[in-house]
């Protein structure tokens, strides 16, 4: 058997052991089988909780990159709650984001915010104003 094959062989040899020893059969064909209850129980974290600031992201600065670029920029801040704006107030979509240069966002560049924060960018297509 070649590499790939055999390890496809193991891979479902060691799956189908673990799914034999989900389940034990009822020894008492014809009776109820019985339930087992588990509990657990979970204990607060001894380390203090994160403080709220520090959850905060800083908006980078978009303007007057193309769209494509813009969005990158926050997501790679870590913002993806994202909202488009055509800037000419036309409401047209956005979807060549290469061809539309940012001319707005909110909030401002350098607000911090959470990271779930909805995140404007207002943008023309490149050569519009």
């Amino acid at each position: 058997m070649s590499g790939t094959a055999g390890r496809i062989v193991l891979s479902l040899a060691v799956g189908a052991l673990a799914l034999a020893g989900c389940g034990t059969p009822n020894p008492r064909p014809g009776a109820p089988a019985t339930a087992t209850e588990t509990s657990v129980s979970v204990r607060p974290s001894a380390e203090p909780s994160t403080s709220a600031a520090a959850r905060l992201i800083t908006v980078p600065d978009v303007s007057g990159m193309n769209h494509q670029a813009a969005q990158d920029a926050m997501q790679a801040a870590g913002l993806y709650n994202l909202r488009e704006v055509d800037g000419t107030g036309k409401g047209r979509m956005l979807v060549m984001d290469r061809n539309w240069v940012q001319t707005g966002q909110d909030p401002a560049p350098g607000t911090k915010v959470a990271a779930d924060a909805v995140i404007t960018l207002t943008a023309v297509k490149i050569g519009e104003k």
